[in-house]
């Protein structure tokens, strides 16, 4: 039996969801205390492909190996990007070349996106059309920080990358998911950056190759801090209980919310709505966290309110401290008692605010 691969391009460094970003990759972000990647790795594993690969630079690998998100049954491979030299989304592809081979068609994924894909009626849709590149498409209400495709039939006659607002050929934009024939390597410059958007797809697409799939599930790009905790909502909306086990009543859960393991909280606290706290975290007493993503090993004085923020893991937040909306705390950072972090502050892994 033929071996199902994917590729999943991991290699950016996430700059716009720093500086969570400077002491992980966008890859093992968590999603309702999850990494992506591992989210990844299901619904590839549930779809039939046995074999994984990460194209990622060194770093990213280091955290990946240190993190060890479950596998679900897949065998993973390490393509890593040269040093200091990012190699586009269509380079890394290249790169993988003897990795992937060149028996079957393979799915592409661009690392950063939680997407609800059949991959499975994604290659069979490829091999009817028996086309060189086929593109999952999803609709959103504003397609310009996109990629747009213009259709005729199922077949995409342009491709056209982030077009200006009111410019959008249509709402359907690249879902970040693909199936390619082996035949696209030769079309893929070695040894140099090179698009997938901009120079392979505008090249499939002149000459009749380049097809669509349409899907209907859930998409969502956490490629901004703002996008991350929606992704985190709209998750914990899919799959919370509606029934949660009894617990003491020394503190108040108002669902959704998400409690990992470890987690310890005192009296008065109320978590919730929308609230994710990860392994291991420690809340003080008369606490509330609403609209946010608590990361592992965090510590939360007393008389805290964090509404909208995102806390990475082993912060210390102290007591009487108010963190409001779209604010980051970063890894190891140190937030001291009666501090007021407003609208949108951002501090640094392992920065000490008084």
């Amino acid at each position: 039996m033929t071996s199902l691969k994917a590729i999943i391009l991991a290699g950016g460094f996430a700059t716009r969801l720093r500086p969570l970003s400077c002491t992980r990759p966008k890859a093992l972000f968590p999603i309702v205390n999850k990494p992506l990647l591992q989210w990844t790795f299901e619904r590839l594993a549930n779809n039939g492909v046995d074999k994984a690969i990460l194209a990622v630079n060194a770093l990213t690998q280091f955290y990946i190996k240190q993190n060890h998100p479950a596998k679900s049954g897949l065998k993973i491979k390490f393509s890593i990007d040269p040093p200091k030299k990012p190699l586009g989304t269509a380079g890394p592809i290249k790169k993988a070349e003897k990795l992937i081979g060149h028996d079957e068609p393979f799915i592409v994924l661009n690392g950063d996106i939680f997407a609800d894909i059949n991959y499975r009626d994604l290659i069979a849709t490829h091999k009817k059309t028996k086309a060189l590149a086929t593109i999952a498409l999803c609709t959103v209400e504003d397609p310009s920080a996109f990629g747009v495709a213009e259709l005729e039939g199922n077949r995409i006659k342009r491709f056209i990358e982030k077009p200006a607002k009111g410019e959008a050929l249509s709402n359907l934009i690249n879902a970040g998911a693909y199936v390619l024939d082996p035949k696209v390597f030769d079309y893929i410059p070695e040894g140099r950056p090179v698009s997938l958007e901009r120079e392979v797809f505008p090249k499939i697409a002149q000459e009749g190759k380049l097809y669509s799939y349409k899907t209907e599930g859930l998409w969502i790009d956490i490629g901004k801090p703002k996008e991350y905790l929606e992704a985190n909502k709209t998750i914990l909306d899919l799959i919370v209980k509606s029934k949660r086990k009894q617990i003491p009543k020394i503190f108040e859960i108002k669902d959704p919310a998400a409690l990992d393991k470890g987690t310890k909280i005192d009296e008065k606290s109320v978590i919730g709505p929308y609230a994710i706290i990860g392994k291991n975290v420690k809340i003080g007493k008369h606490v509330q966290i609403t609209n946010s993503v608590i990361f592992e090993d965090t510590e939360i004085g007393d008389e805290t309110i964090i509404d909208g923020a995102i806390i990475g893991e082993g912060a210390k937040i102290g007591s009487h401290v108010k963190v409001g909306k779209n604010c980051i705390v970063a890894d190891q950072a140190k937030i001291r008692n009666n501090v007021n972090l407003s609208h949108s502050i951002a501090v640094c892994p392992a920065k000490e605010i008084h």
